[in-house]
């Protein structure tokens, strides 16, 4: 039989190679973005960017106003998850903390909700956002991608603080705090590293959220960047591509996203392990 550094070294192996195979698109987006025209549509495919620039990168920055939409993605997407994290981590902890008449109805219901299609929502999200004047506005797609997220954030949220015994609130308010004192200054903290997990869970689906801002955001002026990079691949006068400059602008659209996962990383951990253990 194998030992156990044997079977280490096997495991390490095998998830080495499935990191890189997971791995190989991104590379090969960054590679691609590096090199010109003329070596992407070559039938021999190029591995590494020998003689490459950054000449796509400067034409996609020169003409595609890829910080305007910049900023409406930022904004959209701030908006959004500040807003589902407050909605989110009160109905968890009402979920969690307090028994009430039609509390499994609710529970429910927000389960039955996050399986519904967007998609079926399209026509009657467009009415009421054209109704109420938010069509083509930043407050009114952020509301729509807060009630997207929201469902399956409370489901989320409700195991983190399921997760933290209400004894620990329970004996803080023994020796004389109150209970929102208890819970602000014991329970909060705990609760902090599941906030950042289910912001993390929200932002991606916000920041990579394509289909209801297509709907929503019909002005150019007001396009986020997945938006932007749709009408970038299809600005082409002559309708053929230009995959070097794809690909820049795909890396551009994931910069925000890797910088954000560096910033957030540490916490995300601890948060997905402590959200793993019932209390």
């Amino acid at each position: 039989m194998l030992g156990f550094k044997a079977k280490r070294a096997i495991f390490s192996m095998i998830a080495i190679l499935v990191a890189a195979i997971w791995a190989f698109p991104v590379y090969w987006m960054i590679n691609s973005s590096l090199l010109p025209n003329v070596k992407l549509e070559s039938r021999i495919p190029t591995f590494w960017p020998d003689g490459g620039n950054l000449n796509n990168y400067q034409n996609v920055l020169q003409k595609g106003d890829f910080f305007q939409a910049l900023g409406i993605s930022a904004a959209v997407t701030l908006l959004a998850v500040a807003g589902c994290l407050i909605i989110a981590f009160m109905a968890a902890l009402a979920i969690s903390r307090f028994r009430f008449k039609g509390r499994t109805s609710f529970v429910l219901t927000v389960l039955i909700v996050q399986m519904l299609p967007a998609e079926g929502m399209f026509i009657a999200q467009s009415q009421m956002m054209s109704n109420l004047g938010l069509k083509n506005n930043i407050l009114g797609l952020s509301l729509l991608y807060m009630a997207a997220v929201v469902p399956f954030t409370v489901w989320m949220l409700r195991g983190f603080v399921a997760g933290v015994p209400i004894e620990l609130e329970e004996a803080a308010m023994v020796d004389g705090l109150s209970r929102a004192q208890a819970f602000f200054r014991i329970t909060f903290p705990l609760l902090a590293p599941g906030l950042v997990a289910s912001g993390v869970f929200a932002f991606l689906q916000c920041w990579n959220e394509f289909t209801v801002g297509l709907v929503m955001m019909t002005d150019n002026a007001n396009h986020t960047l997945p938006l932007w990079l749709r009408a970038f691949v299809q600005s082409s006068a002559t309708r053929a591509i230009d995959w070097g400059q794809v690909m820049a602008a795909s890396t551009l659209v994931a910069i925000p996203v890797v910088i954000f996962f560096i910033i957030v990383q540490g916490r995300m951990t601890s948060g997905l392990v402590s959200g793993a253990v019932k209390g």
